[in-house]
């Protein structure tokens, strides 16, 4: 006698759908790309295994250097995909570090973390902290398990950067730094990047509520960090860039966290700078389009100098 074939129970179109039998089915499989030499820019990747028992990982790129052992700015770049899709191993987010570190001459480590909905909510930011947690290791004196950090990485110059939801996870980073500092890093994060963030979508969230099982809602400040205004003075973080997308559906969300970070009793420098006429993480999609430079540019710019501290337009 034939089974039954399974049914959907949950369907999040266009990220999965899950089977009565807990099987989770993705619209869109990312691919995978190894660690190499990039022979137009040279830099160099490698993978590190950071938690082991639960397949915490993250990928390093190092830009070509000349001469020396010149520190370089540590740039924690944590992947989107509605914490549940891509991966920090993918050709298009590998390529993307591949560029942040050729361009800013940073040291890029790429976080790889588990993904919802088999991992809810949590563990997406308990896996980023571990890694934050494990580069902290080698801030003092340069004595941690990586040649790679302990020889370039300059802890003056720590960034944390995202896209869409690996915007919110940066943000719950610097959040996490302030509130435990018994158990936080050694150094401070000297700027946090938000591109295209996602803070929720003003409304009740289906997916969210899915993958989060103990949230309150659409004012979980997880969620919605500006539904807590004390939450906002608390970023650990000394300078703030905001990137939206003109047509993107999170641009207003974006938007007003802007505003209500500049409101708040926050001390730091907050900029913003949006993308005339293109889409949610266009920049992912067409990296060599004009505009995608010039976001590029923007957050280069950000790292190396301290930004313009101006509204920005393109």
């Amino acid at each position: 006698m034939d089974s039954k074939p399974s049914q959907i129970t949950h369907d999040f179109p266009p990220f999965f759908r899950v089977h009565n039998t807990g099987h989770v089915e993705r619209y869109i499989e990312h691919d995978f790309v190894p660690p190499s030499h990039d022979p137009l820019t040279g830099v160099n990747s490698r993978d590190v295994v950071v938690v082991p028992e639960n397949n915490v990982s993250a990928r390093i790129f190092l830009p070509k250097t000349t001469g020396g052992n010149p520190k370089l700015p540590l740039l924690i770049y944590i992947h989107g995909g509605a914490f549940a899709i891509e991966s920090a191993f993918s050709s298009t987010y590998h390529n993307y570090a591949v560029s942040l570190a050729s361009e800013s001459r940073s040291v890029v480590v790429s976080i790889e973390y588990r993904l919802a909905p088999e991992h809810p909510i949590p563990a997406c930011y308990e896996d980023s902290y571990a890694v934050v947690k494990w580069l902290d290791s080698h801030s003092r004196a340069g004595n941690g398990p990586d040649p790679w950090i302990n020889e370039h990485a300059d802890f003056e110059r720590v960034y944390l950067a995202g896209d869409s939801a690996g915007a919110n996870i940066a943000h719950n980073m610097v959040i996490r730094a302030k509130n435990n500092p018994e158990h936080g890093p050694n150094f401070k994060f000297a700027g946090l990047i938000l591109i295209h963030p996602f803070f929720g979508i003003g409304k009740p969230d289906k997916l969210w509520n899915y993958i989060c099982p103990d949230t309150t809602g659409s004012d979980d400040p997880r969620l919605n960090p500006t539904a807590d205004p004390d939450l906002l003075s608390k970023l650990d973080c000394e300078r703030v860039l905001v990137c939206v997308s003109e047509k993107d559906f999170l641009r207003k969300r974006g938007l007003n966290f802007y505003q209500e970070l500049k409101k708040s009793e926050w001390k730091g420098v907050i900029e913003f700078f949006e993308t005339e006429g293109k889409e949610h993480v266009f920049h992912l999609i067409d990296p060599v389009c004009e505009k995608a430079v010039a976001l590029l540019n923007r957050i280069v710019r950000f790292i190396d100098s301290g930004g313009l501290h101006v509204l920005s337009h393109f």
